[in-house]
């Protein structure tokens, strides 16, 4: 029961990580198209979720001491890297390519579990996997801009591999491998670390001072509608980062790494449907048809659990052995992230 509650749980994180993450594009497009550069957009918005969370990594300032590595990889992939590279990747191919290759991601972690961690995988997981990747070619209308561009792929690519780092570190958090004894990171704590070091290498990238800040006083059109530029920044902060990435990161905890990465396929059917819905940019039928399908994989997936060994399984302090009624706890609750406690 303990371990229904907790996947039921995880999927409403990940919908609601999903949502918030869809509407970043939504409300990043009218400030680009009032005159701001894409990279520029991107850095207010890891700055200012990162300016938000201070706070929150005063209170957390031990895990610089204790967990640098862990907060240098989650804000060098899980933030900076996902949007320099994705960002990079649209300059030479089309974004219905550039989404498709970056949301390869979950068979990428499906990968990273059953051959480098050698964890085993769920047939639920693989046949979502499947589905989604799928379902998204026809969200994206994928046929409708194709042009090869090697370079521009590799971004792409970088782009999924950096979103992989994300579950991975995800779940390494959780302290698996370590001593009981270690205490385990906080989520939130590191967030707003991984968003500062985010931030600190976008600065380098973006350049910020030579953006035009007088966009920011104004207002940018949305779907015929003046929205004052301020609200729409404050929506990618607040909403798109702090919010997407507190719930996401705790989904993980509650699902998996490769069950949460499915469901975050959803991130660009919610974000085409906003578009239709606020910007005016209407679906075709094949869009229809495919976001069903990305959320029937996404659906399938989430129903399954990570199995438990299968057999004897190398034991240390702190790890429980393969059979004991550790290992079954462990592996009935999932890839628990950064616990205690529960936390965008």
């Amino acid at each position: 029961m303990h371990a229904t509650q907790g996947r039921s749980a995880g999927l409403g994180l990940a919908l609601a990580s999903a949502f918030a993450f869809g509407g970043s594009g939504v409300a990043a497009k009218p400030l680009i198209e009032a005159g701001l550069d894409p990279l520029h957009v991107v850095w207010l918005r890891v700055t200012g979720a990162a300016l938000v969370m201070l706070p929150v990594a005063w209170r957390h300032r031990n895990l610089v001491r204790e967990r640098p590595v862990l907060l240098a990889g989650f804000g060098l992939f899980a933030v900076a890297g996902v949007q320099a590279f994705y960002f990079a990747s649209l300059s030479r191919i089309p974004v219905g390519v550039a989404l498709l290759i970056e949301y390869l991601a979950p068979a990428l972690v499906l990968g990273w579990v059953r051959f480098v961690q050698r964890r085993p995988v769920t047939r639920a997981a693989m046949a979502g996997v499947v589905l989604a990747v799928g379902g998204l070619a026809c969200v994206v209308e994928v046929w409708a801009g194709l042009s090869f561009d090697a370079f521009g792929l590799l971004l792409a690519l970088g782009a999924a591999c950096c979103q992989v780092g994300y579950f991975v570190l995800s779940d390494q958090g959780s302290g698996h491998g370590h001593t009981t004894d270690a205490e385990p990171p906080h989520p939130v704590g590191v967030i707003a670390y991984g968003l500062l070091a985010g931030a600190a290498v976008l600065t380098v990238v973006a350049g910020p001072w030579a953006m035009d800040w007088g966009v920011l006083g104004g207002s940018a059109e949305m779907d015929g509608h003046d929205v004052p530029a301020w609200l729409l920044l404050g929506w990618i902060v607040l909403l798109a980062t702090v919010l997407a990435y507190a719930t996401g990161v705790v989904s993980v905890r509650l699902l998996s790494p490769q069950v949460a990465g499915v469901v975050a396929c959803l991130e660009a059917v919610i974000a085409t449907v906003l578009a239709w819905v606020l910007l005016g940019e209407h679906l075709s039928a094949p869009q229809l048809v495919g976001g069903g399908v990305v959320l029937l994989g996404a659906l399938i997936a989430q129903s399954s659990a990570p199995k438990p060994p299968s057999g004897p399984v190398a034991s240390g302090p702190g790890v429980p052995v393969a059979g004991t009624a550790e290992a079954h706890e462990a592996a009935d609750t999932g890839s628990e992230l950064f616990r205690p406690p529960t936390a965008p």
